[in-house]
């Protein structure tokens, strides 16, 4: 969540000093675009039931044919991809599991010399998204032998390669032909997608723009279901469960958002922290990019609320208080005691009473169902956090550039991630075990990737602004004092290390897994709502692009019925 400089002002002069006023390092961030917009919506409790209600035929008869022993295996196979392209897995997880450990354990690489690309594609995609290593040799067979590269007479095939594309975003460490097809067909694409018709005119330009794998899973559903008519109407069982199970998830939603538009609007942090950066609906987006799951909602609002209170933490140490009101706030934070209000700053005492009754009611809530345990473990990586900003704070302070190592020790604590990760958590209910506690505070590999990947795609795209504003801590500055390269090299030597944190992500997400889905699932999606965030522009601080657009789709322009 960088801080940037922006050309709108909150109000407060920047770098003015009186008397009374100290000099204040404001960034004086873009309002919100979006007002008080959401407050008004008001759930309709009985179209919701009559939305419940109304998928349970089309699931019924959707799970029959997912079951359906007459169907052939790659018809099977094409009816789940679409079921996963459109967000329904959650809903049939164990028959889908039951038929792809039947289709897996029957595999042969012979049954695929005479399939076609796109549906060795789609099978593909298919097992490796539910965790299945199926062999990336299957695509041999499209390489020229004696040259070994890609077979000139699959660039006539756009679908076929389309789904190529989309696999190689599966790929592991070591599986070279991916990394080869990754490359090549993105070349090939982009040198076709201007000439082509119809939908897969859209397909390309979406798969382009952003692959299904790095995508925001709510929003690539919605675009399938758009972009993809042929395949969600081939079954009408499951084109009328996707419509309904949009719309009763966007009642859902848009009742979420207005509850955690209220609480911030009753919080007043808009009039006593003025200087921060007012982005309500984009930090519930971010965390509805966690869980999307009905199931998952208790979590979602407990989540959005502690990524606020980050939100005023970052901006505070970032882009208003002083060296010394920082430290001050650090220690007051580690101590998390009431009585440690008294030594901060005046305008920072409300946030901090109410940061710590806040974290208390929750803590409250969730001690009932013997749950507090991770509640404890948010507060602790919110401590940490706060500990993070101050070192950077204090290299800022004194001009100090650290080195990468050194960077990247105190940058993967201050990419809020283990803030996020650890808070999404809480509400997520049984699944939370002490085991999984214990599997997360081990920062297993999976973890660490998805930490990586937060930290340095955001210092990719921001650091021009942050170089700016004089911040010394990013991890291209580090790395160039580091290595001694310049500044290209260093930025294609980290987009390296966030494309290899992706292979070690998705051998996480492989059978047999450490732990199950359901805890790696926010784990592979934060790192996929950073590549949204950050992939083209910093979209938090200035959310006038892809997080306006994702707002507009899910909670402004519903879906017709």
């Amino acid at each position: 969540m960088a801080a940037v400089q922006a050309n709108v002002t909150t109000g407060i002069q920047a770098n003015t000093k009186t008397s009374a006023e100290p000099v204040r390092p404001l960034a004086n961030f873009p309002p919100s675009v979006w007002g008080d917009r959401f407050l008004s919506f008001s759930l309709d409790k009985s179209e919701f039931e009559r939305y419940a209600l109304a998928m349970e035929k089309p699931k019924e008869d959707l799970r029959k044919l997912i079951m359906d022993p007459t169907m052939n295996s790659n018809e099977k196979l094409g009816l789940i991809y679409s079921v996963h392209r459109l967000g329904l897995t959650y809903m049939f997880l164990q028959e889908i599991e039951s038929q792809l450990d039947k289709l897996f354990n029957e595999f042969s690489l012979q049954d695929y010399e005479e399939v076609d690309l796109y549906t060795i594609s789609i099978n593909f995609q298919v097992f490796r998204h539910l965790g299945y290593k199926l062999p990336c040799d299957v695509f041999n067979k499209f390489k020229d032998a004696s040259s070994g590269t890609f077979k000139e007479s699959i660039t006539s095939d756009v679908r076929g390669m389309l789904g190529l594309y989309e696999s190689a975003q599966l790929r592991i460490r070591g599986e070279k032909i991916l990394d080869e097809a990754s490359v090549f067909i993105e070349g090939k694409l982009k040198s076709v997608v201007n000439t082509l018709e119809g939908n897969l005119t859209q397909q390309v330009k979406q798969s382009l723009r952003r692959p299904f794998h790095q995508g925001m899973p709510m929003v690539e559903a919605r675009l399938y279901f758009s972009n993809y008519k042929e395949e969600c109407s081939s079954h009408d069982s499951l084109f009328k469960l996707a419509k309904l199970h949009f719309k009763y998830l966007e009642l859902q939603q848009k009742e979420e958002l207005r509850i955690v538009t209220k609480w911030y609007k009753d919080m007043r942090f808009q009039e006593t922290t003025p200087y921060i950066r007012d982005r309500v609906p984009e930090i519930y987006l971010w965390i509805l990019g966690l869980y999307f799951e009905p199931r998952y909602s208790l979590a979602r609002i407990i989540a959005t609320k502690i990524t606020l209170f980050l939100v005023v933490l970052d901006d505070t140490y970032d882009a208003y208080a002083t060296i010394e009101e920082i430290r001050l706030l650090t220690d007051a934070i580690n101590k998390w005691d009431i009585s440690a209000m008294e030594q901060i700053p005046e305008y920072i005492r409300p946030f901090y009473k109410i940061l710590l009754d806040e974290y208390a009611e929750i803590e409250k809530k969730m001690g009932k169902e013997g749950r507090a345990n991770t509640v404890i473990a948010s507060k602790e990586a919110f401590q940490d956090i706060a500990r993070g900003y101050l070192e950077e704070a204090e290299w800022t302070n004194s001009g100090y550039v650290a080195s990468f190592p050194e960077y990247m020790k105190n940058g993967l604590i201050t990419s809020a991630y283990n803030v996020i990760s650890k808070s999404a958590l809480v509400g997520m209910g049984e699944i939370v075990s002490e085991d999984a506690l214990a599997w997360y505070e081990s920062h297993p590999k999976t973890l660490q990737a998805s930490e990586l990947i937060s930290r340095l795609q955001d210092d990719v795209m921001t650091y021009q602004f942050e170089r700016e504003r004089g911040q010394s801590a990013t991890g291209v500055d580090a790395y160039i004092k580091t290595y001694g390269v310049s500044e290209k090299k260093a930025i294609d030597e980290l987009k390296i290390m966030i494309e290899n944190a992706w292979k070690d992500i998705n051998e996480g997400c492989l059978k047999p897994r450490q732990v199950s889905m359901d805890l790696l699932a926010p784990i592979l999606n934060l790192a996929r709502m950073i590549d949204v965030v950050y992939r083209y522009d910093d979209g938090f601080t200035f959310p006038g692009s892809t997080l306006k657009e994702y707002i507009n789709l899910l909670f402004v322009d519903s879906l017709p019925m």
